[in-house]
C-alpha cells in the first residue's frame, strides 16, 4: 500500500492564500504592539541590559509571543515575496518553483529563529 501524493493536492488558491497574508499581517500588528508594550514597562536603555534580555526569554508567555511573532512575520513576509515574484513571470512552472523556494527559506527562517528563542530560554 503506496502513499499517492499528488502535488495538486496541496494547492491552495490565491484567494486561500490572500487571506491568509490579511490575517497574518493583522494578528502581526496585535502581537507586535503587546511586544512594544512589554518594553514600556522599563526605561529603553535598561530594557537591552544583557542580563534583562535573558530574563525576557525565561518568561514563557514572552518567549511565546516572541515564536509567534517570529512564525507570523515570516508567513506574511515570504507570501509577500512570493507574490512579488510570481508577478514577473507568469507560469505554472515559474509559480510552483518560486513556492517550493519561498516555503524551503521561510521553514529555515523560522526553524533558526526558534533554535534562538529555544537556546536563550534554556529549554
Amino acid at each position: 500500500m503506496g502513499v499517492n501524493f499528488n502535488m495538486a493536492s496541496l494547492r491552495l488558491r490565491e484567494s486561500q492564500i490572500m487571506k491568509i497574508h490579511y490575517l497574518t499581517g493583522i494578528v502581526s500588528l496585535f502581537a507586535v504592539a503587546i511586544h512594544i508594550l512589554f518594553r514600556l514597562i522599563m526605561p529603553f536603555g535598561q530594557s537591552l541590559l544583557y542580563q534583562n534580555v535573558i530574563s525576557n526569554y525565561h518568561n514563557i508567555f514572552y518567549a511565546l509571543l516572541l515564536e509567534s511573532i517570529l512564525v507570523l512575520i515570516s508567513i506574511h513576509g515570504f507570501n509577500g515575496l512570493r507574490i512579488i515574484l510570481i508577478e514577473l513571470k507568469q507560469s505554472s512552472r515559474w509559480e510552483s518553483t518560486i513556492t517550493i523556494l519561498v516555503l524551503i527559506s521561510m521553514i529555515g527562517i523560522i526553524a533558526y529563529g526558534t533554535r534562538t528563542i529555544v537556546i536563550a530560554s534554556g529549554l
